[in-house]
């Protein structure tokens, strides 16, 4: 007779639902605890999230408004570049937090009440959240600022940023497994995907470039991504090279081989 037949039939419910909201504490401490590490340790951490990419975007306005007349999509030089940087450090950002989630979360991920799933959901909802808002605050800040011209359809927007995040955890778990077995993969990533921020479409259309150039980019999943989220906010863009498919498969890959390899290697990462 096996052990769990051994325990009353009408405690295992009770035990099943104590073990759920243990995990959902220890999913809420954990957020508490990077949302005070990330935003709290310095003077003006909340707006800083903000105010970065905000200033970015400016940058980008001021620059290419000074040698273009008009942006490749709508009147507007803000929502442009706004539609295409936001959501390129909106992956940067889920993809390396998650891939550094054991090396973040590693004091607390000794004891055994806490596992790497749990800080995995942990930091995955809470950067999803923040970036979501700022994505908010800056998007309406730009329509009700500027004269965008733009009317909003939020099925691809949202479209758009579940593959982002599904893309962002699969790249995100292989980077941790590979980064924790092997630390110098920090740099060598870093050093590979550096030219991602010119080849992933902050300043330009897909439509726009020589077909050499569709014929490379088209791999990048980012590229989809933002033509995805730019349609919208421009209801006349359809961005007929655009794959769900393609994205989808890859980000379901991904996590899939991140989730196994994270679970069979995760303790060797913890005691290295």
């Amino acid at each position: 007779m096996s052990a769990e037949h051994l325990v009353p039939e009408a405690l295992r419910p009770v035990n099943a639902k104590r073990r759920r909201f243990a995990t959902l504490r220890t999913i809420i401490a954990l957020m508490l605890r990077e949302m005070s590490t990330r935003y709290g340790a310095s003077p003006g951490g909340y707006v800083w999230a903000i105010a970065e990419p905000l200033g970015a975007i400016v940058v980008l306005t001021v620059v290419f408004s000074m040698v273009a007349v008009a942006p490749p999509l709508g009147n507007s030089f803000p929502l442009f570049y706004a539609t295409g940087y936001l959501p390129f450090t909106a992956y940067l950002t889920l993809s390396s937090s998650t891939a550094s989630l054991i090396q973040f979360s590693r004091p607390l991920l000794l004891y055994p009440t806490v596992t790497w799933v749990d800080a995995l959901f942990a930091r995955l909802l809470l950067n999803t959240v923040a970036e979501l808002m700022v994505g908010f605050l800056l998007f309406t800040s730009i329509m009700l600022l500027s004269e965008t011209r733009s009317t909003l359809q939020f099925a691809p927007i949202l479209t758009a940023m579940a593959e982002l995040v599904l893309f962002a955890l699969g790249v995100g778990l292989v980077n941790c497994v590979i980064s924790g077995l092997y630390p110098v993969w920090n740099q060598v990533w870093s050093i590979v995907t550096r030219p991602l921020f010119l080849a992933s479409g902050i300043f330009f259309t897909y439509e726009s470039l020589p077909s050499a150039a569709q014929d490379i980019l088209w791999w990048n999943p980012l590229m989809h991504i933002s033509g995805i989220f730019r349609s919208g906010f421009y209801p006349t863009y359809e961005p007929q090279y655009v794959s769900h498919a393609y994205v989808v498969g890859i980000g379901l890959g991904l996590t899939a081989l991140g989730v196994l390899l994270l679970g069979r290697f995760h303790r060797d990462i913890l005691n290295a």
